[in-house]
């Protein structure tokens, strides 16, 4: 499910919402599985407390609506229990991503400053933003590791 939020969100900067449904009753199933009640519980809390979590960066204007559901999604798998380790990996992921991202930009503008002369930004809301699936999904993989 991550491999796919990532190149969906790369290809086409969005996220279909089949995959945090998806993800989110995969959750919900190993967490049933393995502990019962309980385990849907930390899999309802999980979701509960992604979604919440990115929500605030939604609302600030700081990311899309298909990461705040992402995230919703992979809170019910890796449950209330590893969220927050999962958020953090999350956010460290996305700062790497972020500066690479920003000296990429810089290197292009600079290169087309050297070739035409002129420093000029590169135009449109998607050269801003930066795709946020790969981090989600890389840190609650990360935030599953003992």
């Amino acid at each position: 499910m991550g491999l796919s939020a990532s190149v969906e969100d790369l290809a086409k900067r969005r996220i279909s919402n089949w995959i945090p449904i998806a993800a989110a009753v995969a959750g919900f199933a190993i967490h049933i599985a393995a502990n019962g009640w309980k385990g849907a519980l930390s899999a309802g809390l999980g979701l509960v407390a992604g979604f919440g979590v990115f929500l605030v960066f939604y609302l600030l204007g700081g990311m899309g609506g298909g990461d705040v559901k992402l995230m919703a999604g992979f809170g019910a798998i890796v449950g209330i229990e590893r969220l927050l380790a999962a958020a953090f990996w999350t956010a460290g992921i996305g700062g790497i991503m972020a500066c690479a991202a920003l000296a990429i930009r810089g290197f292009q503008q600079w290169r087309r400053q050297q070739k035409d002369g002129i420093a000029k930004e590169p135009e449109g809301e998607r050269d801003k933003s930066i795709p946020y699936a790969p981090a989600i999904a890389m840190g609650a993989l990360l935030s599953l590791v003992p």
